[in-house]
């Protein structure tokens, strides 16, 4: 007999739930409500609630690589929205965010939904994900030109894609370590730096450190093992002084209170590579926080800290007499302590601390702005700057390039004459002094004067300097500058006026040159209509005659294969191929293809001469990009070469390049290696490359002169196959006990 149980008919089985029914989802539903009546009692959750069910639905067949309910996230990216106390309209846009891009859904159908606002923000936040671009690198480009372009309406773009980003980093485990480094190195590059443009130190600091994690796991490892094992001598440290300035700041009336914190792992790893020292010599690793109730008693309140401890001379900041551009106040300051030990205090007033930690998420946390932000808010100022050259930026690489340096720039604070502030980043020169004044001031600067004194143009500005600016009428900027600037306005300036004057000389020279062709061929220009060259100029995808002129002057076409096209009885199109650039003359004193690089080639063309730049020599592996020069072939460079953004201002001259083959030839990488100097340092470095099978083709050791300590430099030059072992390499040196830091000459 069988024991089977009989099938239960369906009409007697249990409704399917509903997507928001499903036991994690409406767990998550419950905390996020919890967070929301707890931060937004007198708040009408009937908006949030129906996001919550018609994001699940719409999500209902997607899942996470988790294998989790994908909804899961966007609730998440709320929760977290809802710990920061940020609006309803933020709350659903963070359970809506993700609808547009991943699901069949407009933003139409949103703002009939939701409103004109939520659909705002939802757009400003969906990537360009559907949309047919050439590759990812102008898919992320274009994504973030629209996100920069919806942030100057709303910033709540931005505020939202952050929470989104930091669930991500969140839950980065499941996915592929490539994926990890990607999306880590992206957050690192973009989101951190416009956080802290932002003023929002809270997020910034949690980003830093959840991709420092995926970006640098045996970095992130070894830092955090070195602050372990000082962590309790840190905490009773800390006690300590902290109990002396609340007794000292009690005794002077001035009311406070008092925060002790480490200096966070991305952050002291950050301090430890740039100026390549040990922890035990980071003195801010320790750090007090007073805050008070007035801009007086801060200053009070430092008065006091000196007259208990010795201050570190040029550790004393004020950023309260003159903010920094995102509205950052505070007084910093170290000194050494009890033991001698060094740590930083920091002083401001309650809303200095509320701005340091919010920055232009306080908008709308405390007066509820449901309209973009302030003309005249500085933090958005760069904003606007940004969003205005990216209107003059057409290539993706360039504008990401551009977009990363101006997000990266730490400032300097220097002054007109008559004592008007210009802020610029940290190395800028005169001449981005010059153009941030004005792009006439900029063009026909010829010399500066800092402090009285006349200096070259590629001085470093420094904090205060009063700087004077030397004109000449009718000078016009060289192609040298785009070496010295810093800023992105000033770059693109020099750019517009230096390719406007190329672009002239090419267009004259394109027209000889098709005009010499055509009379040796026996074609007649004069009888050709204007509207002919058009079109001829349309097939290659130029709007103008104008356009084809400076191509063939610039080399990019051949005049036989136009003429070809104009005139195709009287010109074979057999005779010569087209190509996208001219064959360049053979290397002087040697034979035809002399120098030729075997391993990188021109796409779609054998027979141009191509050669690695010798400024950054880039190795297998690495992304590249080509530039043509006249007579000489194609350079190809890294594309994260420093000279990439100076040389590429003629966009007609890039080209693209692509590596040859695989073959074992190998490529000669110069590394610096900042280490401690002690017994057995240079036997553990070189025993890296023989266990890598590297060849080391010269090793210098010596003492590091700018230093008074035991820091030593190794100099190296080795082989390698390709930018992976090259990698291998660096990270098993910055192994090493005592290496400070690995870096590639370029």
């Amino acid at each position: 007999m069988s024991t089977e149980p009989s099938p239960v008919p369906a009409a007697a089985r249990p409704p399917a739930p509903q997507p928001w029914e499903v036991p994690v989802v409406a767990e998550a539903w419950r905390e996020l409500e919890a967070k929301v009546r707890a931060a937004r009692p007198n708040d009408d959750l009937t908006p949030l609630r129906k996001a919550f069910e018609r994001g699940a639905w719409w999500h209902r067949s997607r899942k996470r690589d988790s294998g989790l309910p994908y909804i899961l996230h966007p609730i998440a990216v709320s929760a977290i929205l809802a710990d920061e106390q940020m609006d309803m309209v933020c709350l659903q846009v963070g359970i809506l965010h993700d609808v547009v891009e991943d699901e069949d859904v407009t933003v139409d159908d949103i703002r009939r939904q939701f409103g004109d606002e939520v659909a705002r923000v939802v757009d400003g936040v969906t990537k360009l994900g559907k949309i047919k671009l050439a590759n990812a690198e102008e898919r992320q480009a274009e994504s973030l030109r629209k996100m920069l372009l919806a942030m100057t309406t709303d910033i709540r773009v931005i505020i939202v894609k952050l929470a989104d980003r930091m669930h991500n980093l969140q839950t980065l485990d499941a996915l592929s370590r490539e994926r990890q480094q990607r999306i880590a190195l992206e957050t690192l590059e973009i989101y951190v730096p416009i956080a802290h443009r932002l003023g929002m130190g809270k997020i910034r600091g949690q980003l830093e450190d959840l991709a420092f994690k995926f970006q640098d796991p045996d970095a992130y490892k070894e830092i955090l093992e070195q602050l372990e094992t000082r962590r309790q001598a840190n905490a009773e440290y800390l006690v300590q002084i902290k109990s002396t300035v609340e007794a000292k700041l009690a005794r002077e009336n001035i009311p406070a209170r008092v925060e002790g914190r480490l200096k966070r792992p991305y952050s002291v790893y950050q301090k430890i590579k740039r100026q390549r020292i040990g922890i035990e010599q980071v003195y801010d690793l320790l750090a007090l926080r007073i805050i008070t109730d007035s801009v007086k008693n801060c200053y009070a309140a430092l008065g006091v800290i000196h007259n208990e401890w010795t201050p570190i001379m040029g550790r004393i900041k004020d950023f309260i007499a003159i903010p920094r551009p995102n509205l950052y106040q505070s007084l910093h300051t170290s000194v050494l302590g009890p033991g001698g030990h060094s740590f930083e205090v920091q002083i401001r007033t309650e809303e200095m601390h509320r701005i340091a930690e919010e920055g232009i998420a306080a908008h709308w946390k405390y007066k509820e702005r449901h309209k973009g932000p302030a003309d005249d808010d500085q933090r958005i100022a760069w904003l606007r700057q940004l969003v205005e050259w990216q209107k003059e930026v057409s290539d993706s690489q360039s504008f990401l390039s551009t977009l990363k340096v101006e997000l990266y720039s730490e400032e300097v604070y220097c002054f007109t004459p008559k004592g008007r502030v210009i802020v610029l980043p940290r190395d800028a020169s005169p001449i981005d002094f010059a153009y941030a004044i004005h792009s006439d001031v900029g063009n026909s600067c010829v010399g500066a004067k800092v402090n009285g004194r006349i200096v070259p143009l590629k001085y470093n500005l420094r904090n205060g300097d009063v700087v004077e600016i030397l004109t000449q009428s009718g000078h016009e900027p060289s192609k040298d500058w785009l070496a010295l600037v810093k800023t992105s306005r000033a770059r693109n300036k020099i750019r517009h006026h230096i390719n406007a004057t190329e672009r002239e000389k090419a267009i004259e020279i394109g027209a000889k040159y098709l005009e010499k062709e055509s009379r040796r061929l026996g074609v007649s220009l004069n009888k050709i209509s204007k509207e002919r060259l058009e079109n001829v100029a349309a097939e290659y995808g130029l709007s103008k005659t104008e356009d084809l002129y400076a191509a063939l002057g610039f080399g990019r076409f051949s005049a036989r294969h136009i003429l070809h096209k104009l005139e195709p009885d009287l010109v074979p199109e057999n005779v010569e191929p087209a190509r996208p650039v001219t064959v360049p003359v053979p290397v002087p004193g040697g034979p035809a293809g002399a120098g030729q690089d075997l391993v990188l080639k021109v796409k779609g063309i054998d027979d141009v001469l191509v050669y690695r730049a010798k400024c950054c020599n880039p190795i297998r592996g690495e992304a590249i990009v080509g530039y043509v020069t006249r007579g000489k072939g194609v350079a190809v460079h890294s594309l994260h070469c420093k000279n990439v953004q100076s040389l590429l201002y003629e966009n007609e001259r890039k080209i693209d390049v692509e590596w040859a083959r695989a073959v074992a030839e190998s490529f000669t990488v110069k590394l610096i290696v900042y280490s401690e100097d002690r017994p057995g340092m240079l036997h553990e470095i070189t025993s890296v490359f023989y266990n890598e099978s590297s060849n080391i083709r010269s090793v210098e050791a010596r003492m590091d002169e700018k230093r008074n300590d035991d820091s030593a430099i190794v100099d190296l030059t080795c082989e390698v196959k390709d930018k992976r072992q090259m990698e291998k390499i660096v990270s098993a040196l910055r192994r090493i006990s005592g290496v400070r830091d690995v870096e590639r000459v370029q």
